[in-house]
């Protein structure tokens, strides 16, 4: 790939995570629940705790990506450590997706009857199904590139 391709997508990958961050700050400030709250009480409710919890394999997923773009603008995508980058991706999205699923039980579970959770379970499956693409993605990527990385070692063992 170009070089100039490969910093794009590092910019992509910065600007999802500066807005995922924007938003982790600014959406508790509009939340219902926080309309008669003060400032500190906002950012230390428990659900909005959790939120920023789950947030951490989501941050960790993007910075892997970041750093697998720099393995392959370095020509080293056949490496161990590009492998060990999908890895985590992977297990970062599978985490994510069961974050996720128990945050929408636990709002099934113990909502005001007055209140509808439709909105919330649905964004709560859709992410929940995005990241199990995600997830499902990275092992092939990584299966692939394992096998890729396999033979490399072997036929630089045989020359």
């Amino acid at each position: 790939m170009k070089r100039i391709s490969i910093v794009f997508l590092q910019a992509v990958i910065v600007l999802i995570g500066i807005v995922a961050l924007a938003i982790l700050i600014w959406f508790p400030l509009t939340e219902g629940r926080a309309t008669n709250l003060d400032l500190f009480s906002i950012y230390f409710d428990p659900f909005i705790l959790y939120g920023y919890a789950a947030s951490i394999a989501f941050f960790v997923a993007l910075y892997k990506a970041f750093r697998l773009l720099g393995y392959i603008g370095q020509n080293n995508v056949f490496s161990s450590n590009a492998v060990k980058a999908l890895r985590s991706i992977k297990y970062c999205a599978i985490v994510l997706s069961v974050l996720i699923m128990l945050a929408g039980l636990y709002i099934r579970m113990s909502h005001n009857k007055e209140d509808d959770p439709a909105g919330f379970l649905a964004i709560c499956m859709v992410t929940t199904f995005v990241s199990i693409v995600v997830a499902t993605a990275a092992a092939i990527f990584e299966k692939i590139l394992q096998n890729a990385v396999d033979m490399k070692s072997e036929n630089d063992l045989t020359i």
